[in-house]
């Protein structure tokens, strides 16, 4: 059995706002093994960008905070080490590609530069060894002439080389978990398979775990172990990437995945997710997702559900505790 390098207990991240306690990630629990990929899904809005930053210890203060929970790294909890030691730390064994590379590199440092920075802090390199090293990450991350592009600025290169500058960036402290929050967003077809295919060979070659954030269920199929489905700042669903695709337990998750077009459904209407996330300022008193779903009836608008273990990982859904309503989800 693979040993989880992270482990995530009952994490709740909320924010005070005039609208009222914004609960962004209430109460989430899983593990990442070393070398392999947890892919958190869902729409917008669902929590899994916090969920990120939480591990991160980068909430946005003063109003978001980390309110209960452990993040468990190999068995240290992060929410216990002050900021100097996070600073250490992130980057070094946790990295984290970020959404938008457009707005996450410094457009006034050459793309070199800002490489070699991070080795200098976290390998303690000379700026000589340190330019070298980072000549060396942007030739494995697939840019071109690296010697050239090293003194190159982010407004000089396309959003491809930006996004494989942020992962050579975030591969250059050799983390044990790299975090990757939509990587391929905005990429076309052709660079977003490039990206991905890098992405799986540095795990292979390193043995990194990797927290994958997306909403592409395309890109879930090709990299997961493990899916995890997050809804309005829970987690409804997880399973193995097998298990979910074959065979999603969640009418949630069944609702995402038949809106995605494949060869099957050429020439029939995508279904359709009606309404929208619901706001995370208020307290809930059923399921989250009892409005939006065809298999609600009374108890889902008065009770909240609780997680059921599965076979295959489990489930936060009435179906699975109603025997009389289960539809043959098989229990641990």
């Amino acid at each position: 059995m693979d040993r989880n390098l992270l482990q995530i207990k009952d994490l709740k991240t909320h924010f005070s706002t005039e609208e009222g306690l914004v609960r962004a990630v209430d109460g989430i629990s899983f593990d990442i093994p070393r070398g392999k990929t947890f892919a958190l899904v869902g729409e917008s809005g669902c929590g899994k960008s916090m969920t990120a930053l939480s591990i991160m210890k980068l909430v946005p203060q003063p109003a978001g905070k980390i309110v209960s929970g452990q993040i468990l790294l190999d068995g240290d909890d992060l929410r216990l080490l002050p900021e100097m030691a996070m600073r250490i730390l992130r980057g070094n064994r946790i990295s984290m590609i970020f959404q938008e590379p457009m707005t996450s590199l410094n457009p006034v440092m050459s793309i070199g530069e800002q490489i070699r920075e991070t080795l200098e802090y976290h390998l303690k390199l000379t700026a000589k060894a340190a330019k070298a090293r980072a000549v060396e990450l942007l030739n494995l991350v697939g840019i071109p002439d690296p010697n050239l592009r090293y003194d190159e600025y982010p407004h000089q290169i396309s959003g491809g080389m930006k996004q494989r500058v942020m992962i050579a960036m975030a591969l250059s402290g050799e983390p044990d978990l790299l975090i990757a929050d939509e990587p391929t967003t905005a990429l076309d077809v052709t660079i977003q398979a490039q990206i991905l295919d890098l992405l799986r060979r540095l795990q292979q070659e390193r043995g990194m775990a990797i927290l994958l954030i997306t909403h592409d269920l395309g890109i879930v199929a090709d990299m997961a172990d493990q899916v995890a489905v997050m809804y309005a700042g829970e987690i409804v669903e997880q399973a193995s990437r097998a298990a979910f695709f074959a065979d999603p337990k969640h009418p949630y998750s069944q609702k995402l995945l038949s809106s995605l077009p494949g060869n099957k459904k050429r020439g029939e209407p995508l279904e359709v997710i009606r309404g929208t996330v619901p706001p995370l300022n208020r307290p809930f008193e059923g399921c989250r997702f009892a409005n939006r779903c065809d298999s609600a009836w009374e108890r889902c608008e008065q009770v909240i559900p609780h997680w059921t273990p599965l076979d295959d990982g489990g489930i936060r859904c009435h179906l699975a505790e109603m025997p009389e309503k289960r539809m043959g989800i098989p229990q641990k």
